[in-house]
């Protein structure tokens, strides 16, 4: 749990209201969930199931553990993500709105003049422009045709060197002289790997080299929509440290800094749209109530 005053941007601190809501990103690796109620935030997170909505209610159960909260007293709910489609609450209003407008107004309430977004999930890579003075899409890309810049990639070849994915970012921090990985197929990418491993090359420069591969991708996206300040690197790979450090280097620019992990930055941006949807649905109905 933490204060909204401690996470979210001060300049956009009073654009959130007193509605209970509920923001859930379903990606294709994990869920992520975000409650706003009563001036704080409640987060989290729960390996994706082969059910969505299962994945779902996981994470409602540990969110209304965390607030003490049910369902009843939820005003609104919004579902984004990869498996945002098959989600159902009952008598709870809720609707489903894209993962690009959720990252980009959630890193938005994080830090309101960040301009480019750089999502990187397990199934896809979104390169993100953001309007900093309402937090709406400007323009965006995505690589959703090849595994090639994504979170998949990496978990390949954190298996190929016997690794998990999280090992494979601290290993390649410690790289002296990293691989040079030309494929931007994976197919032949994995073969470059076996390859460097079979040469004797050491783990951490075949990792660092897997980060620079990967980050080159992602470059190819921000190159077609323009890349400015300030920049936010979110999704379910933005904790690999790894990866952070080949976008820094390549890119030429500092990610910036926030309060929040910003793997939850789809969650919380579904959960502001839940409460401008609550607000929204309030004043209707007072403007069809008859005088």
């Amino acid at each position: 749990m933490r204060k909204w005053e401690d996470v979210i941007d001060p300049e956009v601190l009073r654009n959130l209201s007193g509605d209970k809501v509920i923001g859930l990103d379903l990606g294709s690796r994990s869920g992520k969930g975000a409650l706003l109620a009563d001036g704080k935030l409640y987060t989290a997170t729960t390996p994706t199931g082969v059910y969505m909505q299962e994945t779902a209610d996981r994470l409602l159960t540990r969110l209304f553990k965390q607030s003490g909260l049910q369902m009843s007293d939820i005003r609104y709910i919004v579902g984004t993500g990869y498996g945002r489609i098959s989600l159902q609450f009952g008598a709870v209003p809720h609707q489903i709105v894209t993962e690009i407008s959720c990252h980009a107004l959630g890193a938005h309430f994080l830090n309101h003049k960040v301009r480019t977004i750089v999502d990187i999930g397990g199934q896809d890579s979104k390169a993100i422009r953001v309007d900093p003075r309402n937090g709406k899409v400007a323009e965006f890309i995505m690589n959703d045709k090849c595994a090639a810049g994504t979170g998949r990639f990496l978990e390949k070849a954190a298996h190929l060197l016997d690794m998990t994915i999280e090992q494979l970012g601290t290993e390649a921090l410690s790289a002296d002289a990293p691989a040079d990985i030309s494929s931007q197929c994976v197919v032949f990418a994995e073969s470059e790997v076996i390859s460097l491993k079979a040469k004797g090359i050491s783990r951490a420069n075949i990792a660092a080299g897997i980060h620079i591969a990967t980050a080159r991708r992602v470059r190819n996206l921000l190159n077609r929509i323009g890349l400015e300040p300030d920049l936010v690197f979110s999704g379910g790979v933005s904790n690999n440290q790894g990866m952070r450090k080949a976008l820094e280097e390549l890119l030429g620019l500092t990610i910036s800094q926030v309060k929040l992990d910003t793997i939850y930055a789809g969650a919380l941006g579904a959960a502001v749209f839940a409460q401008r949807s609550a607000r929204a649905s309030e004043e209707a109905e007072e403007y069809s109530i008859p005088s």
